[in-house]
């Protein structure tokens, strides 16, 4: 290739725009869903096609039902996502200072995890009752392996040059703590916390569809039992708008606490 050559500019691809590739996904898969439906056709407590989803949608909104149901489980989740990311954060640092507690305690954490939540779900219910705290203690469980994982992993990261250098400097604890710990493991940490957010709502929603009288795991079990699959269908959309939300509001976090990394990047 001659100098020439490399003078002449070359044409730049267009920046794809993600929304509208979002917008094509989303209109692609209710077009599927509409000749499904269509094709097949099934009875609707079968397979009830996205316009009547849709209406049944509407009519849960205008008498309150869904908004109520929807109200109970978003407070589930969050009080369980909060109950067990604090717990599994100050686990996790434990067992990060500590191999020996580590060594200690593993053996519970890892039994604790291979039982499916669906099966500690009854036993819960029973000890602490069918209300909202069995619920949130469901949804804390669920999001606490996940996070604690990550903070361990997170806070053992660090470089050890720098927690040398923090020592020579006489830095304590908290200084250590807060100036090079908790940055330098923020970006594993909230990386735990995003696959927590998604968990916390099928934990709340396991609870619920094992013994509750609301909540949208409640509201499965109506639709269930009266075949209204369409309220079915319109309170699963629900959990996944729910947990898609919180994805992003987690992401959203990231990306305002972790701005100073894209900042080095563009300097570097």
């Amino acid at each position: 290739m001659t100098e020439d050559e490399n003078l002449i500019p070359k044409p730049k691809t267009p920046p794809v725009n993600r929304d509208l590739l979002l917008v094509i996904s989303l209109v692609i898969g209710l077009l599927i869903w509409h000749m499904l439906a269509s094709l097949l056709d099934l009875p609707a407590f079968i397979l009830p096609g996205p316009i009547l989803v849709w209406q049944r949608f509407k009519v849960s909104l205008l008498q309150g039902q869904l908004l109520y149901h929807t109200s109970v489980t978003l407070v589930e989740v969050l009080a369980g996502l909060s109950l067990g990311g604090i717990a599994a954060t100050i686990l996790g640092y434990l067992l990060s200072k500590s191999p020996a507690f580590e060594k200690m305690i593993s053996p519970y954490l890892v039994a604790s995890q291979s039982l499916p939540i669906v099966a500690i779900a009854p036993l819960l219910i029973i000890w602490f009752g069918p209300g909202t705290f069995s619920k949130i203690l469901i949804c804390s469980l669920t999001v606490f392996f996940p996070v604690l994982i990550n903070t361990v992993v997170g806070l053992r990261e660090v470089p050890q040059d720098l927690r040398d250098l923090m020592r020579s400097l006489r830095a304590g604890w908290a200084q250590t703590f807060w100036k090079l710990e908790v940055p330098a493991a923020l970006p594993i940490f909230l990386g735990g916390l995003r696959v927590g957010a998604t968990l916390s709502v099928i934990g709340a929603v396991v609870g619920e569809l094992v013994g509750a009288d609301r909540g949208l795991g409640f509201l499965i079990n109506v639709g269930r039992g009266q075949y209204d699959t369409a309220l079915v269908f319109v309170a699963i959309l629900t959990l996944m708008l729910m947990a898609i939300c919180l994805y992003g509001l987690v992401l959203l976090i990231e990306t305002r606490l972790l701005s100073w990394q894209s900042w080095r990047q563009k300097s570097g």
